[in-house]
């Protein structure tokens, strides 16, 4: 009975932990989101987005208003984004991205954790071949005339279109992030959420043993508090 209990407590705080790693990650988003363009979502699209991303992940209304709040005061810290690029074994790609208000001591930690997990930093942009940066939404379809929708977004960039469920995940560039986000708008579409995402345009296999160990690599690298995101191109 005791095991079973020290493992639900373990099971427990590993989710809580994760949850937590979660909404320090939207806190960042928004504040740059509000450094950015203000307070005011109304006014302020990628708040907008970066609202409407943290409510789908389950962060409290309190939690949003709080980090908007906090964002505001001219004393918080200003975070950047900064991405790093990392290679491992046999091709295998990473692309690291940050969100830090001290990019030395964040350039020191990712360095440390791919010394320890067998990967080496790499110099800006050796991985551009490897990855296409995409604006991924994803929407509700509940009322939506999906064929018609299609042939509307396409001024809007868009690139590729999947149905999962009720919802619909729309694929455009980089650069047609913003003109997305506003076809989607003025059609009164709720957007559940919105992504810059790293896509990989070929994959490299590893057999088990190898995989496990770029695996356990990246989520040393996605415990790191000043990591939003890590994206790898291995199958």
């Amino acid at each position: 009975m005791g095991r079973v209990f020290e493992k639900r407590k373990h099971t427990m705080f590993a989710r809580f932990d994760k949850m937590s790693k979660t909404f320090t990650k939207f806190g960042k988003e928004i504040a740059m989101a509000v450094k950015g363009g203000g307070v005011d979502p109304d006014t302020n699209s990628k708040l907008r987005v970066v609202i409407a991303n943290a409510k789908s992940a389950n962060m409290p209304k309190d939690r949003i208003e709080a980090a908007i709040k906090r964002s505001s005061n001219k004393d918080t810290s200003n975070y950047e984004e900064v991405a790093y690029e990392a290679m491992c074994m046999k091709g295998i790609g990473l692309i690291i991205e940050t969100a830090t208000d001290n990019p030395t001591r964040t350039v020191a930690n990712i360095r440390m954790h791919l010394n320890r997990g067998g990967g080496e930093l790499g110099k800006s942009g050796c991985l551009d071949f490897a990855f296409d940066r995409k604006s991924i939404f994803i929407i509700n379809t509940d009322g939506v005339n999906t064929e018609e929708l299609e042939l509307e977004l396409i001024d809007a960039g868009l690139e590729d279109i999947e149905i999962e469920g009720n919802e619909m995940v729309l694929t455009a560039s980089f650069e047609n992030f913003g003109n997305m986000q506003k076809a989607l708008e003025s059609k009164g579409l709720t957007i559940v959420s919105a992504e810059l995402q790293r896509i990989p345009t070929s994959l490299v296999n590893l057999n088990e043993e190898e995989k496990l160990q770029v695996e356990k690599l990246i989520e040393r690298l996605e415990e790191d508090d000043d990591v939003q995101n890590v994206y790898s191109n291995m199958a």
